[in-house]
This record gives structure tokens, sequence and C-alpha cells, in this order.
């Protein structure tokens, strides 16, 4: 057998043909993977007419199920792709992969471009401001939409409108897009959309709100009353602008690319040149030529900045957005300085006031209404004040006169910088009125004058705000001074009257010289009577201050006189010639027509009637 083996011919070895490489489980599961996603993608591929759908969207009410297979789609065509890249960087599987992940991505644009579109009044910065509160939490990922109908069941209730479920509904399909397109290496194209569309819109509501792109140059070649119009418009638009506006659009961009340091620079390119033109429109009105009347325009601007400062350094917070918070700052400091230039022109006005005409009957001068009215206007800004003048300390030629503040110690309660910078404006006034008394003639009527103009200014202090920023002290200082320029109006306006009188008139004296004493009353009274009919006490309770005094001053001294030697037997002596020309009650009938400014021809009756008290 041996042998027979031996013998026989060895077979023919061949070379069996090369097997393909066997494929491992997790290359079939990727394959696998490529395979639904490209069902799902090309069913939504505007592409491919035979399935694409005109008409429906796929973020929409009904497809909700399909939204859920076309994330979870992409996702695992990430998947793939990033094992291929790994095991077989040049397979014509990945290639297939990127198309379609190409295709799936270029779907996401056109359904957020879609979403940014339709949904403008839902996604309108107000509509998102106005319940950011509220608001639901947004879907953070992909697979939040496996919760989307027991969320929606949870809230079903709630008491919010369509309006605000449709804008969290946007809101939410947007940052799922985003962040699909994000984690797929698209963000350029994602963000792109998203700036161009909220730029416009912001755009869009600054231009509604009034708000215009003015130079410098064009602002100062404007009228004032134009320009004030252009303030009032820019004040109206500034805190919406800036509470809804540009707080929704933050919100907004928040929440859609919440997962993404993105959003700064989404917010930034959207908003920053509309907030830095809305702030800087108050720095160039404070280049603008300063006159005082422009002063509360000025301090309004300021006033809206600084209310609204907490709200621009939350919503600017990011670096890339320091320029508006640095325009905002910018413009308070012109607009200080602004205020501080035109409190300057004031005071220096005051100071200029030429005006050579006395004030008729010793009334109030023009000057004092207007400083004191602009002053009063003034308090109503003192917060704001107070930030603009504490670092600008007054500087006088010499400390206060002690004769308006009653002594060295007597300003001790006024030591804010604006009260101190209130009073000096006021002192200076008082100073000016001071030179004015120059103007009359008869001494009684100047410190008439004066009584009457420091009556006003105490009465707009007692009034207004100022009586806290001045303090009780200075009011009371200055009514006595009040006091004291009346009581020398009655002792140099009514002197001649009251010497006319005896010293002591219960005292006997000689029928000539009781003679003389009434003639020297008659001539004295009616001289004076005559010249104050026109003199005027505008504030009442000052006026009938004056009349009660004068009354009492001269009324019982004369009735005295009257009752010892203006009776009967005197008067029978005496009838032909007048002597007695007024009984006691005349006297205060003709007083209390005083300080009226009735125009009257200030004429005495010559018949009065001494016991009737007419005249």
């Amino acid at each position: 057998m041996r042998t027979v083996f031996s013998k026989s011919p060895l077979p023919a070895r061949t070379t069996p043909p090369p097997s393909p490489p066997r494929q491992t489980f997790s290359e079939s599961l990727m394959d696998e993977d490529i395979e639904v996603a490209e069902s799902i993608i090309t069913k939504w591929d505007s592409s491919n007419s035979s399935s694409f759908r005109n008409i429906d969207y796929l973020f929409s009410q009904e497809n909700r199920h399909e939204v859920k297979q076309y994330l979870n789609s992409i996702k695992q065509l990430q998947r793939a792709m990033q094992y291929f890249v790994s095991e077989n960087p040049v397979a014509e599987k990945l290639v297939r992969a990127q198309n379609l992940m190409q295709t799936a991505m270029k779907r996401l644009q056109k359904e957020f471009y879609q979403i940014l579109k339709s949904n403008r009044d839902q996604l309108h910065p107000e509509s998102v401001s106005s319940h950011s509160s509220r608001a639901s939490p947004s879907r953070s990922s992909i697979s939040d939409f496996e919760d989307e109908f027991e969320y929606e069941s949870r809230h079903e209730n709630e008491k919010i409108s369509e309006m605000e479920r449709a804008s969290t509904a946007a809101m939410a399909d947007l940052r799922t897009i985003a962040d699909c397109m994000i984690s797929a290496g698209y963000t350029k194209e994602c963000i792109k959309i998203y700036k161009i569309i909220r730029k416009s819109i912001v755009d869009e509501a600054l231009y509604h709100l009034g708000v215009e792109r003015l130079t410098l140059s064009q602002l100062q070649k404007m009228d004032w009353e134009v320009l004030e119009i252009k303030i009032k418009s820019w004040l109206n638009a500034v805190k919406v602008a800036v509470k809804t506006l540009f707080y929704g659009e933050r919100i907004l961009c928040d929440q859609v690319f919440s997962a993404s340091s993105l959003r700064e620079s989404c917010f930034s390119e959207i908003s920053r040149d509309g907030a830095v033109a809305l702030f800087g429109f108050p720095e160039n009105v404070a280049k603008c030529k300063k006159t005082p009347d422009k002063m509360f325009r000025i301090l309004d601007l300021y006033e809206a900045i600084s209310d609204l400062w907490p709200e621009i350094q939350s919503i600017f917070i990011f670096e890339s957005t320091s320029a508006v918070r640095q325009t905002a700052v910018d413009s308070l400091v012109k607009l200080g300085e602004a205020v501080r230039a035109m409190i300057t022109e004031f005071e220096t006005a005051i100071q200029k006031d030429t005006s050579k005409s006395p004030v008729p009957g010793g009334g109030i001068h023009p000057l004092t209404r207007y400083v004191m009215n602009y002053i009063t206007f003034l308090t109503d800004y003192s917060g704001i004040l107070s930030d603009i003048v504490a670092d600008w300390p007054l500087t006088v030629p010499s400390p206060l006169p002690e004769s308006y503040f009653g002594g060295p110690d007597a300003n001790v309660s006024i030591n804010s910088p604006v009260s101190v910078r209130l009073a000096w404006l006021i002192l200076v006034t008082l100073c000016k009125l001071d030179g004015k008394v120059e103007l009359y003639k008869d001494v009684g009527l100047s410190y008439l004058f004066l009584a009457n103009n420091l009556q006003y200014i105490v009465r707009k202090v007692r009034k207004s705000n100022l009586r806290f920023l001045l303090g009780d002290d200075w009011v009371a200082k200055h009514e006595a001074k009040v006091q004291q320029y009346a009581a020398n109006y009655e002792r140099m306006g009514w002197s001649k009257v009251l010497a006319s009188l005896p010293e002591d008139p219960t005292a006997a004296i000689p029928v000539d010289l009781v003679k003389d004493h009434f003639i020297r009353f008659n001539a004295a009274f009616e001289e004076t009577y005559k010249k104050q009919s026109s003199w005027i006490i505008p504030e009442a309770k000052l006026r009938e201050r004056i009349k009660l005094s004068l009354e009492k001053r001269i009324v019982p001294v004369y009735e005295e006189f009257y009752d010892n030697y203006g009776g009967v037997g005197l008067r029978k002596q005496t009838w032909n010639e007048s002597i007695v020309r007024f009984a006691p009650e005349d006297l205060r009938n003709y007083l209390s027509d005083l300080f009226n400014g009735s125009g009257s021809s200030g004429s005495v009756s010559s018949n009065s009637s001494h016991g009737g008290g007419n005249h």
C-alpha cells in the first residue's frame, strides 16, 4: 500500500480568490445608521422634488414626531461620520454621510429662517421681554423632544396667552436647531441667518421709536425748538429701547444660543450699532450751544440714562458690548459738564441783569420771579444734581454775607452740594435786588420792595422741595428778614404821620397846639396815603400783617387824641376851619384800602363823617 500510495501523483494546488474583508459589528451599525438617516433626510430634501413637501415645514405642530426622528437621524449620522473618520477617512461611506449632513443642514437652515421670519410678532422683543419671567424652561437638547408632549400637557392649564405660548415654542425650536447646527460644525451658517434677521428687526424697531442717527453737525444747525422735539422723541424712546427692545433681544439670544458662547457675539453684532447711536445722541446734544433755558432738557437726558444705568450694565455686560456702556458713560459726563456750565451761565446772567426801570408800587421784580421759578424747577432734579455737583465745590470771593443768614453759623444746616449751590444762587439774586432799591426815590418804598421780593422768595421755598434742601432754619431766618424790611417800611413810610401826633395824646395842651397837631396830621396822612395808594403787597398774609401793624401803630394814638380834643366842643369852635377831618374809623377804612394795587386816585375825601367813618 505504501508503494501504491507513493506512486500516486499529488493533486495540483490552486489559489482561492480573495474574499471581501469581513464587516465588523460596529461598522454594520454605522451603515444602518446612515441608511436610516438617508431615508429621513431625503424625505425633507428641498432639492428632491418627488419627496419634498412644498407646503409643510418640518418644525410645525403636526410634525413634532418627525422632528424628533429628523434630529435623531442627524445625531446618528454624526456618530457614523466620527466612526469612519477614525477608522477609514477615505471611505466612500464617509463621503456619503457628509453629503447627507450637508443636505440636513440646508434643511435646518431653511427651517431656522422660516421660524425667525414667520414668528416676527411672537419673537418681537416686546413679546419676549413681557413674559420672560414666566417663560417655561426651553429644551436644552435634542433628547428633550421626548418630553415635549408631557411638557405641553403639564402646562395646559397655565394662564398664559396664545402669543406667549407661540413665543416660547418658537424660541425652543430655534434653540434646538442652533444646538444641532453648531454641534455639526455649521455655526457660521446658523448665526449668519440669525444676525441678519434680528438686526433688521432691532433697526426697524428703533426707527419706529423715532431714534435718528444724527451727527453733531446736524444737531448744531438745528433751531432749539426743533432740537427740543428731537430730545422729547428720544426721551420717549430710550426707556422702551432699553427695557423692552434690547432686553428682549438679549433674552432671545440667551435662549437660542444658551449652550454656546456665540450668544455674546450674536447679541453684540445685532444691538451694538443701534445702542451706540441711541446713547450717543445725548452726548452730541450736550456739545451744542449751552444756555440756561436748555437746562431742563439736558437734565431730562441725564436722568433718563442715569435711571436706566443698572439695566444698561446688565444687558450690555459683555466685553464686546463695552462700547455701548462707554457711550452711555460719555453722555453722562458730557451732560454733567453741560449742566455745570449752564448753572454758571445762569449765575452770570443774574449778576449781569441790567434792568433800570423800578417795578411799579414796589412789587415783585421779574428777575425774582424768573430766578425762583427756575430754581424751583431745578429742585425736581435734586437727586441727579447731587451727582452732577458733588465734585464741583462752590468757590466765592468772600464768605456769604451774615446779613442773609443771621450769623456766622447760620448756614451750617445747608451742607449738601446741591443745597449750597441753590442757596448761593438765591443769595446772588438778593444781592442784585439790593442794588435795585437805588431805583426808588422813596426810602419807604425801597424797603417795601425788598420785603415783597424776599417774601416771594421765602414763599417759593416754603411751598417747594427747596424747603427740604435749605431747611426750616433758612426759612425762619429769611422770614425774620422780611419782618425787618416791613418794620423799616412802616418806620420810614409813616414817620411824618406818627410825628404829627403828640407823644402823650392824653396830656393837656393849649388849643392852638391841638389845632396844629390836627392840621399837621391831616396833611401828613393825606400826603402819605396819596403817595402809597399805588403801592402794592402781592402776598395776602404779608399785606394783612402790615395793614394790621400800621393800624395798631397809628389808630390807637390818634383815637386817644381825638377823644380828648376832637369832640363836639372843639368842633363847634373850629368847624369852618375843618381842623378835625378824620374820625378813628375813617383811618381804619383808609388803611384797609392800601396795597391792593387798585389804581385808585389816592385822594382823601374832605367830607369824612367823624362818627360814621365814611369816605
